[in-house]
């Protein structure tokens, strides 16, 4: 894990181990070519949502806060199809 960027402790690791993500493949999708697909304000805290690939190919999305100038990982999880196909779709274009 990246501990210069990301701030991770038991609450978040935990979080998106239940979704069968690893902090390793959040860093990957934030730290690749991903789309920023959302932006919201939850409890006065800034929160962004992007789909990406990890290392393997795999399609994950990814929402994340910033806290002490560290990216805080909220959750991962596998996309919706709509979302999948939104990526896609964007990924055809960037070739």
């Amino acid at each position: 894990m990246n501990s210069d960027f990301f701030d991770w402790d038991d609450a978040n690791i935990s979080h998106i181990a239940e979704h069968d993500v690893s902090p390793e493949e959040a860093e990957q999708v934030l730290l690749g070519d991903s789309l920023e697909i959302d932006f919201d304000v939850a409890n006065g805290e800034e929160r962004w949502t992007y789909i990406g690939e990890t290392n393997v190919a795999r399609i994950l999305t990814v929402v994340f806060t910033t806290r002490n100038e560290h990216m805080r990982v909220i959750t991962a999880f596998s996309p919706s199809p709509l979302r999948m196909r939104i990526y896609l779709e964007w990924r055809a274009q960037q070739s």
